[in-house]
């Protein structure tokens, strides 16, 4: 492993730093703070943890990392329920632990990325127990979406929108003397109560919480339901409208009264002047949206990113994966803005496992015990395929921790170590997304695989882990840890986050792309297929780890199922 100098030296003179575009080709990876790595070996991962680990971003070669909530809360939904936007929770540190964590990331060349949560809150803000006491028709009360229930005593819910669990988006609330009263909305837990965007005191409170943030040295903020904060009018009924927030469709007439309204490009536009003031800040927009609707929150004056879910929900199949990519790489361009591509998160499951199953039957929430599990070896070489060709394409890229390790999703966790509410909300008929949050293996050998110095997690790891372990991939030839670093690292040799794509013609289960000197093949199909290749190139890269570096003379080539190859003129 590089010393600490080693990896500064290295990761300063490997990055722009100071470039103010950093963010249109840039590799960001996700860390989810209470899964990372823990310092004072209570089970949770914190920030001292994060600063500790640091040198392993570096030496992977990302450019910056994006931490999830770790503001005061609860933790009903892991942190997005916020209790206080400007401090830190003791569980992970302290607003000095935050400096030191800026400090080292960027003496390595790393930016650093923060969550901010504007739809909602905790119902344990401040705020909002201030409007509990207030009563109806308080200035209190317009900090947070409050009505009166329909039917003559008001015990209906305000509207027919539905929430996260299935149920109403509404809670009804009680007067000190505990008679029934208003409703609140909130679109996810009832523990998640919405601001009111229609007061503009909530516009002026974020304001602040931006410059607070920004002003301590974070490189920008990654905008939670960044299409949910403002509703429509009057909140009407949402009918047969779908719920879900994958929009599929541009027509206003089945968009439903809570996503993606017009006025939420105002509130973008106020963020993006306040990120503005300070040099080489970003915005990236959490959106599932059309790709016709994404492109308008990232058009000149608004967010500078937003993440590409279509392309994290495409199918494993060639003709799916260029519509996509050509989908995004259109609608992000005819507003100036790059596309990013992504394949995990900490909501979804992890795509190693998810690659697991047939294209058309990939699971759409968690998987537990009981239920079909993915081929793990089968969804390995898959995802390492479909990595390989994401880092080709231009434009920015998000890694969840843990994927450069192979790290497939906890399958066979225990029901009763489940945390997640949508486990609770659902009855346990969602498995929820703790499958894919349980906390890294660092050592092999040590207590917790050396995710904290002692054996506590708060999510238990299973012992299979020990496969995956950073000290066991770190310098193994063909390791997926070694893969990502290489493709990484010749990404930005390369300049592969910038140029266009010039598709190749091959055959059906194929994907061939020219770019710049690289030409990517990537094989969706289940058998070998014979592809045209440039007499005289080699394999700059192989997804599998088993060819790398090795010629091609003929004018054809075998390309193995679920495999991608990187091929440039060998010049000898």
């Amino acid at each position: 492993m590089p010393t600490d100098r080693a990896v500064s030296e290295r990761a300063v003179a490997d990055r722009a730093v100071t470039t103010a575009e950093w963010w249109r080709d840039a590799v960001i990876y996700q860390i989810y703070p209470r899964s990372f790595a823990d310092s004072d070996g209570d089970g949770v991962g914190d920030l001292p943890g994060i600063t500790a680990r640091l040198d392993h971003l570096a030496d992977l070669g990302v450019d910056a990392l994006w931490l999830t909530p770790f503001y005061p809360s609860p933790q009903v939904d892991m942190g997005y329920d916020v209790a206080d936007y400007c401090n830190v929770d003791p569980l992970f540190g302290t607003l000095s632990d935050v400096d030191a964590l800026l400090a080292r990331a960027h003496g390595l060349g790393l930016r650093v990325i923060v969550d901010i949560v504007p739809n909602h809150c905790s119902s344990a803000h401040p705020k909002f127990a201030a409007a509990l006491v207030a009563g109806p028709g308080s200035p209190e009360r317009e900090w947070f979406v409050f009505r009166e229930g329909r039917g003559a005593d008001g015990s209906q819910p305000p509207n027919d929108w539905p929430g996260t669990d299935a149920g109403t988006a509404w809670t009804r609330v009680a007067a000190p003397d505990g008679a029934p009263e208003q409703w609140y909305l909130h679109l996810f837990d009832a523990a998640q109560p919405d601001w009111n965007w229609e007061n503009p005191a909530v516009a002026d409170m974020f304001d602040e919480v931006l410059r607070f943030w920004l002003d301590r040295g974070v490189d920008g903020f990654r905008v939670d339901v960044s299409h949910g904060m403002v509703k429509a009018p009057g909140l009407p009924d949402m009918g047969p409208r779908s719920w879900n927030q994958v929009i599929p469709t541009v027509d206003p007439a089945t968009r439903p009264p809570m996503w993606d309204q017009d006025g939420v490009h105002e509130i973008h536009r106020r963020w993006r002047k306040v990120v503005d003031e300070y040099d080489g800040r970003v915005l990236v927009a959490e959106a599932w949206l059309d790709a016709r609707r994404g492109m308008l929150y990232v058009r000149p004056d608004e967010m500078h990113q937003s993440f590409n879910f279509a392309y994290l929900v495409t199918p494993w199949r060639a003709i799916d994966l260029r519509t996509t990519i050509d989908v995004s790489l259109a609608a992000d361009g005819s507003v100036g803005a790059p596309t990013t591509w992504v394949l995990s998160n900490h909501d979804v499951v992890r795509h190693a496992s998810r690659l697991g199953y047939s294209a058309d039957s990939a699971p759409a929430g968690g998987i537990g015990l009981g239920d079909p599990q993915p081929d793990r070896a089968f969804g390995l070489r898959r995802a390492r395929a479909a990595t390989t060709l994401m880092l080709a394409l231009p434009g920015g890229a998000y890694l969840y921790q843990g994927e450069e390790l192979g790290l497939p999703e906890v399958t066979d966790l225990p029901d009763e170590s489940r945390t997640d509410y949508i486990w609770f909300a659902s009855g346990g008929t969602s498995r929820g997304r703790d499958g894919c949050r349980v906390p890294l293996p660092w050592v092999h050998d040590a207590p917790s695989f050396g995710f904290g110095p002692g054996p506590m997690s708060w999510l238990p790891q299973p012992a299979w882990f020990v496969h995956h372990a950073v000290d066991v991939q770190r310098g193994l030839a063909g390791s997926t840890l070694e893969l990502y670093r290489l493709a990484l690292r010749l990404r930005r040799e390369l300049g592969l986050g910038h140029g266009d794509v010039v598709w190749l013609e091959t055959p059906p289960d194929v994907l061939g792309v020219r770019r710049g000197p690289v030409t990517v093949l990537t094989n969706t199909g289940s058998e070998a297929i014979q592809v045209p290749v440039l007499a005289g190139s080699r394999r700059l890269l192989d997804s599998t780890g088993e060819h790398t570096g090795a010629p091609l003379e003929s004018p054809t080539a075998t390309l193995p199922p679920d495999t991608t190859w990187w091929l440039v003129p060998d010049r000898g």
